[in-house]
Order: C-alpha cells, then structure tokens, then sequence
C-alpha cells in the first residue's frame, strides 16, 4: 500500500473537522492538493474564477454555519489574490482556513518566480499564520491553524511548498484531538453584581445589541422586557434582534432609521450587548455604559466604559435576569416606541409616493417588493453602498432569513461570491445577491461559476450606473460627484449569453412579475433594474457641517429612504402603549 502524501493528509485532516469544499483557482504549487481531493469523496474542489471570490465564499459558509471553512490560492500572485476576501472573513469573526501554497521550498529567499512571503502577508488578516517547512511539521501546524480559527473566531493561514505537499507523510502521524466549537463564556460573579447595582440606579434604560446576540434573543427579550428598555441595534444584528421585538426602536449609525440614535441619547444607562459598533459619533457621552462581549479585546475600544463585562450575550444574560426586578414604569420606552413609530410614517411616504410612474425605478421600491417576495428563509448577499442602506431598511427578519454583507470591511464586490458560498450549503435554499452594479462588474467572472456549477443563485441588480455611496461622501464634503459614473451595458444580455436565465426592467409596473419570474427559476438567474441614480440616503442624524456639504452640492435629489414593512412593526409595537 502506497504511503500517504501530505497533501493526503491535509486533505484527511480537513474532512475530519467537516470540511466539505475548499474553494480555489488550481496552479502548480497547488496541484497535489488537488489532486488528493479529486480522490477523496468527501471534500470537493470548487473552481472560481478569482481567488477573492474563493475567500469570500468560505466566509459566507463559515458564517452561516459557524464551523470551519476552506479556501486556497497558488504561489506568489494566487494566494495573494485571497487577502482582501481574508480580511473580510477575519473583521466578520468567520473561522476560515487559507492553504498559500508556496514556492519550491529550495527557491524560498532567492527571489524566484512568483516568490512573495505569505507567512507575512497575511499576519494583518488572521490569528495565525505560518510556514511549513518540513513534512514533520505539518500535522501539528495544521492542527494548530484550525484551533485558531475555531477558537478564536478569524482567519488561519497555512503556507505550505508544492514540493512538500508531494513528499511522503510521516510514520505512524498522531492523529490530534481537533477543536471543532468554541464553549460558552459566563462572566465573574463580580461583574454581575456591579452590572445589577448600576440597573438599580438607572431610571431609563437603553440595550443597543450587535451579531453577538446570536442566539439569544429570546433571552434579549425577557430582559428589555423586565427592564421595559427600548431595544436598538447596530446593523449586524439586524437579523437576531429586530423580529418578534416589541421594544425595537430601529438602528443607529450610517444606515440607521427610527428612534435608535434618541434612544441611546436620552437614556440613563445604556447597555451595549454583543456589539463592536465602530462609530462612536453615533454614540452619546453623557450617560453610563456597561458592555457585554465575549471577546475582551472588544470590551472599550470605540466608547468610554463604566464596566464591562466580559461573556457571551446568552450566558450573562441567563444569570443576570432572574436578580433584575421586573419595572413597571414603561414611559420612557413608551415615548421611544411612538417617536420610532412617527419616524418611520414619515419617511415612509419616500418609497410609496407614485412608486408605479416614477423613472428611472426608486430603489426603495425594488427593495420593498423583494422583501415581499422573497422566501421566508432566503439568504440574502449584499454589496456594500447603497444596497447595504437598502437591505437594512426593507428586508425583515423573522428569525429564518440571513442577511450577509461586508459589515465590517466594507468590500465592493462581496454579494455574488457570498452567495456562491451560500448556495453551495444548500441548493434548495432561496439565496438572493442584492448586488450594485459597480460591485457585480468588479468581479462579474463569478457569475460565470454560478452558470458552470448551476447553482441557482437570483441576481437582483440595484443598475444605478453610479457608485451612490461614494457620490453621497463626496456630497457630504462639499465636493461635486466625480469619477463616479459608469457606463454599463445590458448586464441582462450578458448573463443570458453565459447560458442563465436573465432579464432587464426599466419600467416599475413590469418589476413585480419580473421579479418573481427570476425567483422562481430553477437555475441561476439575473434581473437588471435600472434604477434612480439619484435615490440616496441620509443618517437619522447629520451634523451642521455635513449639511453644509449637501448645500454646496447643489443639484441632487436625497431622499431620507422609506423603511418598507417597519412601518407595519412599529404601529403593532405601538399597541403595547397603554392609552389614556
């Protein structure tokens, strides 16, 4: 029986830690790899045509999952291609795996062809990141890699020559234990006390949760419940806090709506659960604040504290609730609940207004009628800009739907290789890419891999010919739109002739059934939508100097966007306020 290779057993190792896919461009220092995974049933190659797009489709699935992910790149240009999808994937807390395969090993130091040092290109990017140099150490680097990635949340790398990947195993390998979940964290009984005495003091209350609520939104409410708080929540954790939320009063920040921003400012003590929040503009300064993370690190880096403590959301709530005494004044959340509710009716009219005459098509309004049509457990994928602003204001969570992004990193480009990821956990599962039409043409060629593998992906194209978020910037400075405008072609036509079902609306009456046509094909499908170039949108608070911006850039339609079925949300959550 022939001995077992390296890369054979790098392969091994991964299906050991339920590693299905490793997504890829193939090249020489790859090969073995490859090839080892052509032989073993259980793990599949998945070609793209990018390796960006390799790395942000293992984060789509690690984040969906929680459990490790793969990709890989070849030498030198290859792997270097993974940084940015990396970085994505590391600043989302997603634990993925990256194989930079490497120069011959006898060539590492002597400028050879295509030689750069992954092992330090991508420190920034991971919690670990090393070179194998021998195939004695690769089990244990490995191993350690994986741990991690798991453990700690975040990208591993493991740079590993073609050469070695070739070479033959060692004797007898000691097959490690493999940590495959993270534990739970409670925090110190200390912590708890502090946290129980500063709720006695405070008057109004304000929880403000992020992605670390996950899990525990049931525990979320019967705290706010207890505490009669207004429930914020950053746009990560959107998707875990804002369904069945009688207490909810939007998102603050950037792409906020609602009363969020008034209810984090009017409060007495105000109680960040599980969020990394970066933008402490947003936050107030002249009220208590007590934090709840599971990762310290986290604890303090973008506001002052008053204490922090150190857990996971679900725990720390667990223990904490039961010691709290249920309030019984509720004015304060009452006033929060009708000041969320009058916002929204407001701003409502935005996507309603002449919605079936106006042209080009409001975005508001392609948002909203998605949201209605869409699956109740669809995935959605969205490019960062303006498809963020309108994933967070219209499409509603019901504690089945996902929303993924690049929250944190802020990419273009992220919606269509995520939701290649996506897809590929589950063909039966609706995914849907809300995708800009700059981010869709920056990497357009993992369109191509939908079509090759068939995954039926929907393609809904936000097609502005501009990129919106960056001209609301330049508006915010006082500078005219620049170097922002493209000039697109009928990306319908294109995705037709790749072989996918494919079609382009530019009147509102034909999107509604145009729309459930693409959703309803059984392959992969496109809608181009031509949409308002000049529909953007503003923060619910701006300052005097950014307004001074808007008025030097004279010209322009902002429109403060509608908030499609929250309006709907926010009157049932208004049925909670006694009458007089």
């Amino acid at each position: 029986m022939a001995k077992q290779t390296v890369a054979e057993q790098f392969v091994d190792t991964l299906v050991r830690c339920g590693v299905e896919r490793l997504y890829g461009v193939v090249g020489d220092s790859l090969n073995p790899i490859v090839d080892a995974i052509r032989r073993t049933p259980a793990i599949e190659w998945i070609q793209v045509r990018h390796e960006e797009a390799a790395a942000f489709a293992a984060g789509a699935e690690a984040q969906l999952t929680g459990k490790l992910a793969a990709c890989a790149g070849s030498c030198g240009p290859g792997n270097l291609h993974l940084i940015n999808g990396l970085f994505d994937a590391h600043r989302s807390m997603a634990p993925v795996l990256a194989l930079a395969s490497h120069i011959p090993s006898s060539e590492i130091g002597t400028s050879f062809f295509q030689e750069t040092h992954p092992e330090r290109l991508f420190v920034e990017c991971s919690h670990y990141s090393e070179l194998i140099s021998s195939e004695q150490q690769m089990p244990r680097v490995l191993q350690t890699a994986i741990q991690h990635a798991v453990g700690q949340q975040g990208v591993s790398v493991v740079a590993l020559p073609g050469d070695l990947a070739s070479e033959p195993a060692p004797e007898s390998p000691v097959e490690h234990a493999l940590v495959t979940s993270r534990p739970t964290v409670r925090p110190g009984d200390a912590e708890i006390d502090a946290l129980v005495r500063m709720i006695g003091d405070a008057e109004k209350i304000t929880l403000f949760c992020g992605a670390g609520t996950a899990g525990a939104h049931e525990e979320v409410m019967e705290f706010a419940g207890r505490l009669k708080a207004p429930v914020g929540h950053a746009l990560r954790g959107k998707e875990w806090i804002q369904y069945d939320n009688p207490y909810d009063v939007g998102m603050s920040g950037l792409l906020g709506y609602g009363a969020a921003y008034e209810a984090t400012h009017e409060c007495d003590l105000l109680i960040l659960l599980g969020t990394d929040f970066p933008y402490n503009a947003f936050l107030p300064k002249n009220c208590k604040i007590v934090q709840v993370d599971v990762r310290p690190e986290h604890l303090g880096r973008r506001t002052s504290l008053d204490l922090a403590v150190w857990g996971d959301v679900r725990e720390t709530l667990r223990c904490l609730t039961p010691r709290v005494p249920e309030r019984a004044n509720r004015r304060f959340l009452d006033r929060m609940l009708k000041r969320h509710a009058d916002t929204l009716e407001g701003v409502v009219k935005a996507y309603t207004r002449n919605v079936d005459k106006h042209i080009p098509i409001h975005p508001e309004y392609v948002a909203s009628v998605l949201d209605e049509e869409a699956a109740d457990d669809a995935v959605f994928t969205v490019d960062t800009g303006m498809c963020n602003v309108w994933a967070a204001r219209y499409i509603t969570p019901n504690g089945r739907r996902r929303v993924i992004g690049s929250f944190s990193h802020g990419s273009m480009a992220n919606a269509v290789p995520q939701a290649i990821g996506a897809q590929f956990l589950d063909r039966d599962r609706q995914v849907v890419s809300m995708s800009g039409d700059g981010g869709f043409a920056m990497l357009m060629g993992e369109f191509l891999t939908m079509v090759q593998y068939d995954l039926p992906v929907k393609v809904v194209l936000f097609n502005n010919s501009s990129l919106g978020m960056v001209e609301l910037e330049m508006m915010v400075d006082g500078m005219p739109a620049h170097g922002t405008h493209n000039r697109n072609p009928d990306f319908a036509a294109l995705a037709q002739a790749a072989g996918a079902y494919a079609v382009r609306v530019e009147q509102p009456q034909q999107l509604r059934e145009a729309l459930r046509g693409v959703l309803d094909h059984p392959g992969p499908a496109l809608i181009d939508i031509v949409t308002d170039p000049h529909a953007l949108s503003l923060p619910p608070k701006i300052t005097r100097e950014q307004l001074s911006g808007f008025a030097l850039s004279a010209g322009k339609t902002v429109l403060d966007g509608g908030v499609g079925r929250m309006v709907q949300m926010a009157r049932s959550n208004l049925r909670n306020v006694p009458r007089p």
